[in-house]
């Protein structure tokens, strides 16, 4: 295969702020409520400390991409990266690790979606909510549905509305029930009983809702300006999501403390009926399952994409997964797949399903700063220096806190992507003839 710079370039029509749209439409706002049950107990009632020490460290992340996209002007991510850094080899690796990101998101999506509408229908078995996503949305993907982007733009605004109005209500709710004394407003972030490591466990679950910040590093070479625009867009997003994702887990602290729920998976649910009644609880759910479908939609499409592309290319079985259905023209073996796969949803749970998909992002962003690590002592640091700081500091602290976060998982999620990394290295070792060979190259 060519390198990717002997490609075609995509036309560049994309600014700063299309850019930012589509990182935090693909990143989904909303996601912080459909979570946070989980995260809270996890963090032991920190949920607000957790995200914003998840930030931190995804920041530091950011920073990282933002460099590499710079000095990779063409359509990137962690694969590419590590690939044109390192070798072949380690990128192969690591987009096998970005494959499970992209393979199981559609399934955490469904099940999170399937958790808030049993719990708005509690008479209706869960199952029947999660194969149903599970049909409707890969009937769509076969049929060949596109979101536009001013559907987009709609889903943005209506999500933002939803969360502005949560926190809202919130605020109100707990300064209603704090009377005289007022607000405990530090309380969400110091409590004095718990301890790092549990704050530390809530904050790599707390990173499955910031999956997607680096999604953007896909659209450098149709984004106008790229080396300018694509580091401030990457960055940006994080930080825009980052500070959503804080305020809102705090303001839902401070309306409900503690980790009592009737339901971990569907807490907000919960909340959300006591701030608001009836009328707030209809909105919200209206608001997270369109969020949730469109989600699934477009993560179930990127895995038909990605899945296809591998089988173009012949690193998957071409007869399987590069076929495309001759009258809808699209990969719809692959999508099929990718809906059979989410039926695993039924034997899991919301913490296990996300700490099993931020096994393979921890990876990722890991390799990223290491890759900038790498540059900047090669000294081939492309038309702008790196300084110590940007170039060593930073990735350093970045990497370490990856690392720490990926070990901070849940034990069933450590295993499991364990499980999934030794099958992608023994694919590797079959396909390269025992590393005698570079493997096939994915062009998305």
């Amino acid at each position: 295969m060519q390198d990717t710079e002997a490609q075609p370039h995509l036309k560049r029509t994309l600014g700063l702020p299309s850019v930012l749209l589509f990182g935090l439409a693909y990143m989904a706002p909303l996601i912080v409520y459909g979570t946070y049950g989980v995260l809270a107990k996890a963090s032991d009632d920190t949920a607000a400390l957790a995200y914003l020490l998840a930030l931190i460290a995804i920041a530091f992340t950011a920073l990282s991409y933002g460099k590499l996209a710079r000095l990779y002007p063409v359509a990137g991510s962690a694969y590419t990266y590590t690939r044109k850094t390192f070798n072949a080899h380690l990128g192969f690796m690591i987009g096998w690790a970005t494959l499970l990101d992209y393979f199981f998101l559609p399934m955490v999506i469904w099940l999170i979606g399937a958790a808030y509408l049993n719990a708005a229908f509690p008479t209706v078995p869960t199952w029947i909510w999660i194969v149903s996503f599970i049909v409707l949305t890969s009937a769509l993907n076969i049929v060949g549905i596109e979101l536009a982007a001013r559907f987009n733009i709609v889903l943005m605004v209506v999500q933002l509305a939803i969360v502005a109005l949560f926190v809202a209500l919130c605020w109100h709710y707990a300064a209603a029930a704090a009377g005289p004394g007022g607000i405990a407003m530090a309380e969400p972030f110091f409590k004095a009983h718990v301890p790092l490591s549990s704050t530390m466990a809530g904050a790599a679950i707390a990173a499955y809702s910031y999956l997607g910040f680096d999604a953007v590093s896909t659209l450098t070479e149709e984004t106008i300006d790229p080396k300018k625009n694509m580091p401030r867009a990457i960055l940006l997003i994080a930080l825009i999501g980052g500070a959503i994702f804080v305020v809102a887990s705090y303001t839902m602290q401070l309306a409900h403390p503690g980790v009592d729920f009737k339901d971990t998976d569907s807490a907000a649910f919960e909340v959300a009926k006591t701030i608001g009644g009836d009328i707030f609880v209809s909105v919200f759910l209206a608001g997270l399952i369109l969020a949730q479908f469109a989600s699934g939609i477009s993560a179930q499409a990127s895995v038909g994409r990605l899945l296809y592309a591998m089988g173009r290319d012949e690193i998957l079985p071409k007869r399987i997964f590069g076929f495309i259905h001759p009258r809808f023209k699209t990969p719809a073996i692959n999508i099929a797949i990718a809906g059979i796969v989410g039926l695993i949803a039924l034997k899991l749970d919301v913490a296990t399903s996300t700490s099993f998909i931020n096994f393979g992002a921890f990876l990722a962003f890991t390799a990223v700063n290491v890759c900038v690590i790498r540059i900047y002592l090669s000294g081939n640091h492309g038309d702008r220096r790196m300084g110590v700081i940007g170039g060593l500091l930073f990735p350093l602290i970045g990497a370490i806190a990856d690392l720490w976060r990926l070990v901070s998982l849940e034990k069933t999620a450590l295993v499991l992507g364990a499980i999934w990394f030794a099958l992608g290295l023994v694919y590797l070792c079959w396909i390269t003839r025992l590393f005698r060979q570079p493997p096939p190259e994915v062009v998305i």
